[in-house]
């Protein structure tokens, strides 16, 4: 597995990562056998990167990584762990809380449930409105101090955001979502990330599994994030789809899946992407893989242009309500 160097000081983690959020009920009931088999099956495939939340699953996703940890060489992988979003026990979102004294407290309980005595990369989810983003990043740099966390990383903010957090403490990566249907980071976020040697991590490189060629209309169940996700919904799905039946074309003309072109063309787009695969089961995880053996020709790159121009999805990439409190979005 080809590596890469997160940022100027940061870890070298592997060509692809794996996010671990899915495992943990956000599109519906998974296998937690099959889960843990996942992770094993990257672990051993060299993927170094684990992405995980405190809040997914409030607790469940890391207390799986910990378990599918147990009895692997720690220094295998490297741990990813955003923090801050509130919840309630109905699973309902409360803010984000990234003051000082929050930071210390959600990260002690990360490594309990972890089952580890550090962090690779610590990041807030979001941007707190109410906590300047150098006392959120300082308070992390004084956990990187003490030896609880090794760097620091950012999630889903704006360029102004990442300019003073930047100042605070080094930042090696932003995790952002950025696919074929979600390139907004490429106006302002990725020139100021090239500008200050953030890497990025995209997340959503298949948008939630819309454009993985295996997503069929009306799929999504109940306890799925899917069913209120503006591009899954009736206007918006048909046109989305179509496209998805475009991007198909060029695959199948190259003799690979839809899903593999769509990971190509997010890893081909620079060494300082690195896109985070959501990936549940072993057979997803291993066609993801096969996406590192794409070749991406001029012609190639022209054609799934023409295919999914820039703004062509219909819908916005979480709801209304959700996209004006994002930093990333202003």
């Amino acid at each position: 597995m080809q590596t890469y160097r997160l940022g100027k000081t940061g870890p070298e983690v592997s060509a692809i990562g794996l996010g671990c959020m899915g495992m943990s009920g956000m599109y519906g009931p998974s296998d937690r056998a099959e889960s843990i088999a996942t992770i094993h099956a990257a672990l051993d495939a060299g993927v170094n990167l684990l992405d995980t939340g405190d809040f997914y699953g409030m607790g469940h996703n890391e207390m799986l990584i910990g378990e599918a940890l147990k009895g692997r060489r720690r220094e295998n992988a490297v741990l990813s762990v955003k923090f801050g979003a509130l919840r309630d026990p109905a699973g309902g979102w409360g803010g984000i809380d990234a003051r000082p004294a929050a930071v210390k407290n959600f990260l002690a309980y990360t490594l309990q449930r972890l089952g580890v005595d550090y962090i690779d990369i610590y990041r807030p989810a979001r941007l707190d409105p109410n906590v300047p983003i150098e006392d959120t990043v300082g308070a992390i740099a004084d956990m990187v101090k003490a030896g609880y966390v090794r760097h620091i990383g950012l999630s889903e903010v704006g360029a102004d955001t990442i300019r003073r957090a930047a100042t605070a403490a080094p930042i090696v990566d932003l995790q952002i979502e950025y696919s074929l249907i979600s390139r907004g980071i490429e106006e302002k976020i990725l020139p100021t990330t090239r500008e200050l040697g953030i890497s990025i991590t995209a997340y959503g490189v298949l948008s939630r599994g819309l454009i993985s060629g295996h997503w069929q209309k009306g799929q999504a169940t109940a306890g799925d994030f899917r069913t209120h996700s503006p591009r899954f919904q009736e206007g918006n799905i048909d046109q989305n789809l179509a496209l998805v039946e475009k991007l198909r074309e060029i695959a199948e003309a190259k003799s690979v899946s839809v899903a593999q072109i769509a990971i190509a063309w997010v890893a081909a787009k620079g060494e300082d992407i690195v896109p985070i695969i959501g990936a549940r089961r072993r057979d997803r995880l291993s066609e993801a893989l096969g996406s590192r053996a794409v070749e991406l020709s001029a012609e190639d790159f022209a054609a799934i242009e023409r295919a999914i121009p820039k703004d062509a999805a219909a819908g916005g990439r979480y709801p209304e309500q959700m996209l004006k409190h994002m930093d990333s979005e202003k």
